[in-house]
């Protein structure tokens, strides 16, 4: 590790030096629509820069360049999508149930599989929502310094902020550097959340652009007390809304000497040099580019306990119980690229993967032996093509382990097509195979109950999407899903904890989702409802058939047009489910079949507003069980939703 760490900062000092030259150039004239990896290729008299440095720069200047390439440029402006992105996440959580503190957990209300790894993940699950991965990272291009500072309210002394930085030293080099953190005590006992995550990113080009740099580190922690949710003699009291007991704080959990944390950091380094770069213009051109990965991450997840709780089983320690496991993952890749005008654009790459999860010592049991460690390596190899044939937009990748101790497979096309500036559709079909995530497979723990080393099949995956997107009509996506030999965590027979399980019938799942705003003079209804099924294997996979959200809101301008003002009313429903209950210790949800919890709505009232580049947010929580008994919110079983609460916050962007 140390290694790596020094080679990382080598190589960012080494682009520092580089990169100190005088910034001088032309007035900027990129689109401000998204740029593909071959356009902006291609682009090599693009300027970040303005001549008169009174001028204030324009917004399109100020670009955000995905993991994937793809460039977009900063958004400060105010509409219901930032509303619904005004969260701990940072983005729409629509098919997301939060948990009753921020910083916590949240129910997964519909399911996507958009991730096609060829390893498997680590574990504790729960608590990846907020940690960002490597295809996360966000790289920039600035012409002049930009910050971003996001600030919201939580639960009961605690704040959350995200702040962050990014400047040009030169035309050619950038870094910035983000913190984002939340610490919230809550509203019940024993339920305190913080996390930190810490990212830097810098990207560098030559003068003539032809070797490319970027890197990033991320530092990433997430930790939470654990209450165990309600007491079985504590629900009726908070279903009967007694007022005595309206200080959550005054219910009995299950436990209140427990907690759990996920902690990981990151070194990612990314270089690519176009060997052959002959470009006469922007439709004739022939680039092969050679690049290199390399990345290292280490992440260990824990659960302290300080004595065991009855409802989890025998313990082999009667006090200061500790559950940690460990996963050391180095990767590098390297690949070469072919652009052409006529052909498109084919890549292939061949990488190599080491990995070493686990624990400090080998479990002896009477039914056998369970190892403390998965290690090995693997390599894999894989290539993608890209190609725009008369306004088709032609995508095809996929990639293989070739050799190693775990299988997998990807294979995945796609074809879109713009009918107009306002009109588009796209088709996809995508095949993974993948062995299931550590902790099925290997799991050691205090109680007696959580320790397993299974031998499990891969989880196949087979998916069909259309996805239309049209301002007149709708934006509608339809996805259906095959999923053979499924793997998830659920309750054996006469078993009270969770333990991983492999369905061998086959799971089906139809997915439906269609959006649409409609507006009238200053007033807009924005309305999105997403329909799905389990067509087969429902038992075992378990969603709400119906969710939707609907919003009415008012927008005005003021005060000479200085403050745009955004007013309105959010409602979110889903249906009656057997929702997925949640295991503090491995930090998963799992399958029951003895509770029903869902069928009621989430009312929120907001007002927004913008002055300059400064957004605020105000808005009351939930403010229909004002008007209601609260016995049928429950975020999983035993975990109360959110009470009724005012919160308010901000967004700053500042420009220098």
């Amino acid at each position: 590790m140390k290694k790596t760490f020094a080679l990382f900062l080598f190589l960012i000092l080494g682009a520092v030096a580089f990169a100190q030259v005088p910034s001088t150039v032309k007035k900027g004239n990129e689109e401000s629509t998204i740029i593909t990896p071959n356009e902006r290729r291609v682009d090599r008299n693009a300027s970040t820069s303005v001549t008169n440095k009174s001028e204030k720069p324009p917004i399109e200047l100020y670009k955000i360049i995905s993991a994937a390439r793809d460039t977009t440029y900063l958004d400060t402006t105010l509409s219901v999508q930032k509303e619904y992105k005004f969260n701990y996440l940072r983005k729409d959580n629509f098919e997301l149930l939060t948990f009753n503190n921020v910083g916590h957990t949240y129910n997964t209300l519909a399911y996507t599989f958009d991730t096609h790894n060829l390893m498997p993940l680590f574990g504790a699950r729960a608590k990846h929502f907020n940690y960002a991965e490597a295809e996360d990272m966000q790289y920039f291009n600035v012409p002049t310094p930009l910050t971003e500072l996001y600030f919201k309210t939580a639960f009961e002394q605690g704040q959350q902020l995200d702040a962050f930085f990014t400047i040009n030293t030169s035309e050619r080099f950038n870094f910035s550097l983000a913190y984002k953190g939340v610490r919230s005590l809550g509203n019940y006992q024993n339920n305190l959340t913080s996390s930190g995550n810490l990212r830097f990113t810098t990207n560098y080009n030559t003068l003539n652009k032809r070797y490319r740099l970027r890197a990033h580190l991320a530092a990433q922690d997430m930790s939470n007390e654990e209450y165990g949710g309600l007491q079985d003699s504590s629900i009726p009291l908070f279903i009967s809304d007694n007022t005595d007991f309206e200080d959550r704080g005054r219910l009995e959990v299950n436990f209140e000497d427990a907690d759990n944390r996920l902690e990981g950091i990151r070194y990612y380094l990314d270089q690519e040099y176009d060997l052959i770069s002959a470009i006469k213009d922007s439709t004739s051109y022939n680039v092969v580019t050679l690049g290199a990965e390399l990345s290292y991450q280490t992440k260990f997840y824990e659960y302290n306990q300080t004595s065991p709780f009855e409802g989890f089983g025998e313990s082999y320690q009667v006090t200061g119980l500790k559950d940690k496991v460990e996963l050391d993952d180095f990767e590098t890749k390297a690949y070469a690229r072919f652009s052409n005008n006529i052909l498109g654009s084919i890549s292939g790459f061949i990488g190599y993967t080491n990995y070493n999860y686990g624990y400090n010592s080998v479990l002896i049991l009477d039914e056998g032996r369970i190892n403390n460690r998965l290690k090995g390596s693997q390599v894999q190899a894989g290539a993608t093509y890209q190609k725009n044939y008369k306004g088709f937009e032609l995508l095809g990748k996929g990639a293989i382990n070739v050799s190693g101790d775990f299988d997998g497979t990807y294979l995945n096309g796609a074809a879109s097509y713009a009918l107009d500036a306002n009109n588009s559709a796209e088709a996809s079909i995508t095949v993974h195979s993948v062995a299931p995530h550590f902790n099925f497979l290997l799991y050691q723990s205090d109680y007696v109950n959580y320790n397993w080393q299974n031998n499990l099949d891969n989880v196949k995956t087979q998916e069909l999407k259309f996805k239309l997107t049209s301002k007149k009509l709708l934006n509608a996506t339809v996805s259906y899903t095959g999923i053979d030999d499924y793997v998830f965590f659920g309750l054996a027979e006469n078993d009270s904890t969770p333990s991983p399980q492999q369905s061998r019938e086959r799971v089906d799942y139809l997915k439906v989702k269609a959006e649409k705003e409609f507006t009238y003079g200053k007033f807009s209804l924005a309305n999105t409802v997403l329909f799905q099924q389990a067509l087969s294997g429902e038992d075992v996979f378990k969603v709400p058939q119906i969710i939707t959200r609907n919003t009415l809101y008012y927008t005005d301008e003021l005060f000479d047009k200085a403050l745009f003002l955004q007013a309105g009313v959010n409602f979110k429903y889903f249906t009656k489910y057997e929702m997925n209950a949640y295991d503090p210790v491995l930090a998963e949800f799992f399958v029951q079949n003895e509770t029903e919890l869902g069928g009621f709505p989430l009312v929120d009232i907001f007002l927004n507003a913008k002055i300059k580049q400064t957004r605020i947010f105000i808005k009351y929580e939930h403010i229909n069980s004002l008007f209601g008994n609260s016995n049928q919110y429950f975020s999983a079983p035993g975990y109360a939703y959110r009470d009724p609460v005012i919160r308010f916050g901000l967004v700053w962007n500042f420009f220098l």
